[in-house]
Order: structure tokens, then sequence, then C-alpha cells
């Protein structure tokens, strides 16, 4: 069994202009790409190195990505999937189970309540208290961001399997 630790960051997109041609095609307002950046300076700093992002194929989200990654400096091209635009929390741990065991580190950036609901079901109430109360008693805005470790192989992530190492809110 693998027993490397992994790290999983769950992100919430970063504040989006309320109106455009579609939901889908929703872009980031100002604000919202001074926090995503300003989110992924705090990822960078926290020690965070991605090798994969599973990104919503939204605008927003694209984003968010992009965005986030210029601020921590990381060159990483992400995955866009359609489906998680529309994805259940069962639907976005699916694609976290499905990652290959030689990855590990992934952010998943997608859409509430899908991201907050994933937060707080793998949420196994072990780790930093400070960061599951904020988590918990905000709604996960825009720009919030979840770091999780967990061990095992992907596959064996389930609710309550992966402890909460730091949560905050990116703010530029």
């Amino acid at each position: 069994m693998v027993d490397t630790p992994r790290t999983l960051v769950v992100v919430r997109h970063a504040k989006a202009e309320s109106l455009g041609t579609t939901d889908f095609e929703r872009e980031l307002s100002e604000r919202g790409r001074a926090d995503a950046a300003a989110g992924g300076r705090w990822l960078a700093a926290a020690g965070v190195l991605p090798q994969r992002a599973l990104v919503s194929a939204a605008v927003r989200t694209a984003q968010t990505w992009r965005e986030t990654a210029a601020g921590a400096g990381w060159d990483l091209e992400p995955e866009l999937d359609r489906g998680l635009y529309a994805a259940d929390v069962d639907n976005a741990l699916d694609l976290v189970r499905a990652l290959d065991d030689a990855v590990t580190s992934v952010v998943v950036v997608g859409h509430n309540p899908t991201m907050a609901a994933l937060a707080q079901l793998l949420d196994d109430g072990e780790g930093d208290v400070e960061a599951g109360n904020a988590m918990a008693t905000g709604s996960f805005p825009t720009s919030a961001t979840a770091v999780f470790t967990c061990r095992g192989p992907w596959a064996d992530v389930h609710p309550a399997t992966a402890t909460l190492l730091a949560y905050h809110v990116g703010r530029g």
C-alpha cells in the first residue's frame, strides 16, 4: 500500500463578474484576479507545489487557476474538465480517486456548493483547529482554499480521511 503523504488542495473560484453571455462564460472581476493571485502567493509560502491541477472548464475557474499559478510562480498547465463545472461532491471525489498514485500533490478548482461540500466531507477533524473552525463557520467564499494531507492511495480517499492543514481566503 502506498503510504506517501499526499497534498490535496480544494479551491473555490475567485470573484467573478455577475453577468456573462452564459454562466459558464463569466469572467473574473478585477478583485477576483487579485484575490486568486494572493491565494497563489499564500499557497507558495505554505510550500504547496502541485503536480496536477484539475480545473473546471468554466472561464472563471480557468482564470482563477491562471492567476493562482502566476501568483505562486507555478508553471503547470491545468486539466480543464467540463464535467467539474456541474459536478456534485461525489463526481469531484471520483476525479480525485482516479489520480495516478505517482502524483503526490493536486489542486482542484471548482464551484460552490461542490467545493465547500468536498472540503467538509474530506475533513477528518484531526487537523489544524483554527483552520477547521474558520472553514466550518464560513460559507467557503470565493477564493477559499483548503489544504489537506492524505495517506494511502488516492483511490482510498473517502469521507473523513483527509487532515486539514490550512484554510485561507485569498484577498488581494
